[in-house]
């Protein structure tokens, strides 16, 4: 079955949302340490900034959710995202502690919305595709992320203040953004005659509550491995402060790429068995780096890591469009949450472990939380799906089509 111009124009526009995204959070916390030295910051008062973000966002998330009854999500995201940078382009322009308060204090709460909308969009186009096509959108946002980092560090490299270094991004970014948000397509829209929305199912928090738990395993791991990969491996595995700053930017680099190749894993052998050897490679990943006699083999820990990772948030997504058909945008907005509980919980968790006993026994913290998804993969969907091409279904299948399958577990 041919796909419609209209969900292909989409798509790539809902593409380009996840890239921007991923440009506009890389420069924000990769210039974190110029951010501080711009405002003054003090390094007991940096943590209170840092937690404010994923905490609003998690607010914004919520109200999301109530938001997207009465307003299109995708008209959500077109009001949003401009707001992101607009307020990523704030923080760098201030001059005044409560210039950057009000200024991430925006970021956060647009960025609640604006990954939740993003989300509600991406499972309704694959349930219109009838194939998967949630990971190629996260592959986008890595994409943006390795990109926004890049821009940092040429910033940094140059010694230019954070305004200068933020606004060509803002002015690339801004104009495509509010032009292709008009590309956007809604669940309706998507589904040709749409799809009646329905209310929360009686028991739904209880079927979320698997993919929520993994949601925030997952984020645990991904925060550690940007918040401690660097310190880990030149101050437990001797590397020099150089080669430190390597193993960030290889998991980045692998997690695009398993992105980009991942939809065809999911087509091809199932969401299920996709998760679960994500998941084993994940936590070989941590086991390699715990048990690294050196720097290159913690690299090689790290490398894992993003392969394995990369593939668990975008179909913990899918999972939960499958699970709620007629109320995806609400389960999507709920477990939008856990990925900012994960954020937060990560980072002090490993630190506080590495500080109390060691960073190498502090490794393994993530790897158990990591392991806890091969328990809940079968939330994932029904084991023998299969994601063929376009609309195809194959003999057997219950449910083939991303997000059609209902409850089937």
């Amino acid at each position: 079955m041919t796909v419609d111009v209209r969900l292909r124009r989409g798509r790539g526009a809902l593409g380009f949302s996840f890239f921007a995204q991923g440009v506009a959070f890389a420069l924000l916390v990769t210039r974190i340490p110029a951010i501080q030295g711009q405002y003054g910051i003090s390094d007991g008062l940096l943590p209170a900034f840092l937690a404010a973000v994923p905490i609003l966002a998690g607010v914004s998330s919520v109200a999301t959710e109530h938001l997207v009854k009465r307003i299109a999500p995708s008209t959500v995201l077109r009001c949003v995202q401009p707001v992101v940078l607009l307020a990523l382009l704030g923080v760098g322009a201030g001059t005044r502690m409560w210039h950057v308060a009000v200024a991430l204090g925006v970021f956060g709460l647009a960025v609640g919305a604006l990954d939740a909308s993003m989300n509600m969009l991406g499972v309704s186009l694959q349930r219109a595709y009838g194939r998967s096509i949630m990971l190629g959108f996260h592959a986008a946002y890595s994409l943006g992320g390795i990109l926004g980092a890049s821009a940092a560090w040429a910033g940094a490299h140059w010694h230019l203040a954070l305004f200068t270094g933020y606004l060509p991004a803002v002015l690339v970014l801004l104009p495509v953004v509010l032009a292709g948000g008009r590309s956007y397509v809604d669940a309706a829209a998507a589904d040709g005659a749409g799809e009646a929305a329905e209310g929360w199912p009686a028991g739904g928090g209880k079927l979320l509550l698997p993919l929520c738990l993994v949601m925030t395993c997952a984020y645990i791991g991904d925060s550690t491995v940007a918040n401690w990969s660097a310190k880990y491996l030149q101050d437990v595995l001797g590397s020099s402060e150089q080669l430190a700053t390597v193993p960030y930017n290889v998991y980045m680099v692998t997690t695009l790429i398993g992105r980009a190749v991942g939809d065809l894993g999911v087509r091809r052998f199932g969401a299920v068995a996709v998760v679960r050897g994500g998941t084993v490679v994940a936590a070989g990943g941590f086991a390699v780096v715990a048990a690294a006699p050196g720097a290159w083999t913690g690299m090689l820990g790290f490398t894992l890591l993003g392969i394995g990772l990369c593939v668990i948030v975008p179909q913990t997504f899918a999972a939960a469009g499958r699970r709620f058909p007629g109320a995806s945008d609400t389960a999507v907005a709920r477990l939008n949450i856990f990925n900012y509980v994960g954020f937060l919980i990560g980072s002090p968790l490993v630190g506080g472990i590495g500080d109390a006993w060691n960073y190498r026994g502090a490794m393994l913290v993530p790897m158990v939380l990591v392991l806890v998804t091969l328990s809940q993969a079968r939330s994932f969907g029904p084991e023998r799906a299969r994601y063929g091409v376009g609309h195809e279904r194959r003999a057997g299948d219950r449910a083939v089509d991303v997000g059609r399958g209902g409850n089937e577990v």
